[in-house]
């Protein structure tokens, strides 16, 4: 079944004729309240596999939910799909190894007010939302997103913003959830514009896979909006090249010519973009598109996403094939989101073969070694 069968079966299905129905595609609201979330509904478009009926019974640890658009990009007769294998559960969800963790990065000991996470000297993480668009497979915050618990209510976002005036040395905020680009732009303006008001508050940066999943909700009213706020970041969630379609270029160009600055986050997941080749296409892809690739992020040992983690060696091999092979704007750092609430750090591979005195001998990207004289 071809993407323009699927869109136009779903929506058939969700909205009546597809010919007098067919501006509702590209209604953002439209697309979260009918996406597919049932078994008995994804079947409709997708041949299951044995293994993704038993995933799709398994949900209770994380929800199941694909707006029809992103539906429409997934290959109903490939398990191995890239797409249908991020948001499609199958009954590896239900392996929890030694090593997995209901809350991998430790974000509950740092939060010293609901919604906030404070665990850098000069930036906070806000969570705003747990609902997402489309749920990620393999999401890390996978004990929160998707059970309809939690939206940053007024009163919450008060003691969020006075925590944030009682520490002034923060001056960088990362809007996150869930994702907080499903809110309304009303509901987005006023976290915008009161985390604006805290005269020591610097960047606010969006964590969103909105542009990805549901490209029609970057509007012009919505980046009008944003535009208001600058300097305002948005860090992608993006994590093959194709994602990256004519509507999410489209909504990419729009984010860029409002002047909000973007750069792309990937995990590495096996087998969907654990080869140099997939992974330099998908980081020439978004800068073609005025993305910078910013990081590699190793999957997380969240409960059930065993089977998406790849080896460090490979992440390391990777970005080994990456430098020096296309340019270093291209390159995004590999990190390691260190269990326990250590933080972000970077895994690079070695270019320093020895240090003699005030020799350095290195590598470069072609394994050749040179040496640099300190003097």
């Amino acid at each position: 079944m071809k993407k323009n069968e699927v869109e136009k079966e779903v929506t058939v299905a969700c909205a009546g004729s597809y010919k007098s129905k067919k501006a509702r595609w590209n209604d953002w609201k439209w697309q979260i309240k009918n996406r597919i979330n049932t078994l008995e509904e994804i079947s409709k478009y997708v041949h299951l596999t044995k293994e993704e009926k038993k995933g799709l019974v398994l949900t209770e640890r994380l929800a199941f939910a694909i707006t029809p658009y992103f539906l429409s990009l997934i290959d109903p007769f490939d398990p191995n799909c890239p797409i249908r294998k991020q948001c499609i559960p199958t009954s590896n969800e239900g392996v929890a190894t030694e090593f997995d963790y209901n809350d991998p990065c430790a974000e509950e000991k740092d939060s010293p007010v609901p919604g906030l996470v404070h665990r850098y000297p000069d930036r906070v993480l806000l969570l705003v939302t747990d609902e997402c668009a489309t749920y990620c497979r393999h999401c890390t915050r996978r004990r929160t997103t998707g059970h309809a618990k939690h939206v940053m209510t007024s009163k919450m976002l008060e003691k969020v913003i006075k925590y944030l005036t009682d520490n002034p040395a923060i001056r960088d905020v990362i809007v996150s959830g869930g994702d907080p680009l499903t809110l309304s732009d009303e509901k987005l303006e006023m976290i915008l514009s009161s985390l604006k008001k805290v005269p020591t508050v610097e960047v606010i940066r969006i964590g969103t896979r909105v542009p990805i999943f549901l490209p029609m909700r970057i509007s012009e009213s919505l980046v009008t909006m944003l535009k208001k706020y600058n300097p305002v970041w948005m860090s992608i969630h993006i994590n093959h090249s194709k994602e990256i379609t004519a509507d999410v270029k489209k909504a990419l160009a729009r984010l860029a010519d409002a002047g909000i600055v973007t750069g792309s986050q990937t995990v590495l997941l096996k087998g969907i973009n654990d080869t140099s080749e997939a992974m330099k296409k998908l980081c020439l892809e978004v800068m073609k598109n005025r993305v910078r690739p910013y990081y590699i992020y190793q999957c997380d040992p969240a409960i059930g996403t065993s089977h998406f983690r790849a080896s460090i060696e490979k992440g390391i091999d990777i970005v080994s094939k990456l430098r020096g092979f296309i340019s270093g704007y291209a390159v995004p750092t590999y990190v390691i989101d260190a269990p326990g609430g250590g933080g972000k750090i970077p895994i690079s591979p070695k270019y320093v073969v020895e240090k003699q005195g005030k020799k350095w001998t290195l590598k470069n990207f072609r394994d050749k070694h040179y040496e640099y004289i300190e003097t």
